[in-house]
């Protein structure tokens, strides 16, 4: 990776100092990347150290979740990916659970944090600016060997408008398309590196309520919310109701009180 970190970055970055925790000294930059959760993930298992993060201008082969692709052109989003060692760092082993929730509430709080736009969580992993989608969020183990040898960490924020497929076209938004304005990209870099370095020491500390709490304010569809999901037996539907403490969705059925912890929901 000899590609030279943007100056627009690099001044952000240098201002947020140690702010930014472990994730300060080892941001590799890659002008264009297939994935820089596979970067980040072929450093990890080379023994990278806990906050080694990839940062790319485009991706040629982004995924999201699911397998599905990430619209990733160049110079219209920020497509981080970071390397994070949650046992081997000494945090409590359940905290891995709730990696995912940790790092929605980070970039909800970057985001506002560099723009001001009221950025929510939509469960499980995604941004959200008035129900169109603005950032998603992939974690994914990664290393060799038995047990978990490392999480890898991704995110892509939409900056500026883009050329979307029409399949993600209704329902994408940018930061900039949201405020108006020109958005400085290395601002909302640092804010949101910032803010994942200090809800990941909250996460490895155990400080779980803080997270939750933070999370169940910034995800007003998790509560009150009908969605409906595919089973077995055919469609479910219900009314959101909540996360629970290990980060399940909560949904109210005529059968009962539903816990989903994963799988494609229909937001109504």
């Amino acid at each position: 990776m000899s590609d030279v970190l943007p100056g627009e970055l690099t001044a952000a970055l240098r201002a947020a100092g140690p702010r930014l925790g472990p994730f300060a000294a080892g941001i590799r930059y890659i002008a264009s990347v297939g994935s820089t959760n596979d970067e980040a993930a072929a450093l990890a298992a080379a023994g990278a150290p806990e906050g080694t993060a990839v940062v790319a201008d485009q991706q040629t082969a982004g995924r999201g979740r699911r397998g599905r692709s990430w619209f990733s052109p160049p110079g219209a989003g920020l497509y981080v990916s970071v390397v994070l060692r949650p046992e081997a760092g000494g945090g409590p082993v359940p905290a891995v659970t709730l990696l995912t929730l940790t790092a929605g509430v980070a970039l909800a709080e970057g985001v506002r944090a560099a723009t001001g736009l009221p950025a929510a969580i939509k469960w499980p992993n995604d941004l959200v600016i008035e129900r169109r989608k603005l950032a998603g969020i992939l974690a994914e183990a990664a290393g060799a060997g038995g047990g978990l040898q490392a999480i890898v960490l991704g995110y892509g924020i939409n900056v500026r408008p883009a050329a979307y497929p029409p399949d993600v076209a209704a329902r994408a938004t940018s930061l900039e398309a949201e405020l108006g304005r020109e958005v400085d990209r290395g601002l909302v870099l640092a804010e949101t590196l910032a803010a994942l370095a200090r809800r990941y020491a909250d996460l490895t500390a155990g400080r779980f309520d803080a997270i939750l709490g933070a999370w169940r304010e910034l995800a007003p569809s998790s509560r009150g919310t009908m969605v409906e999901w595919m089973t077995p037996d055919g469609v479910r539907r219900g009314r959101t109701e909540g996360i629970d403490d290990r980060g399940a969705l909560l949904v109210r059925t005529a059968a009962g009180l539903e816990r989903i912890i994963a799988g494609e929901l229909i937001w109504q």
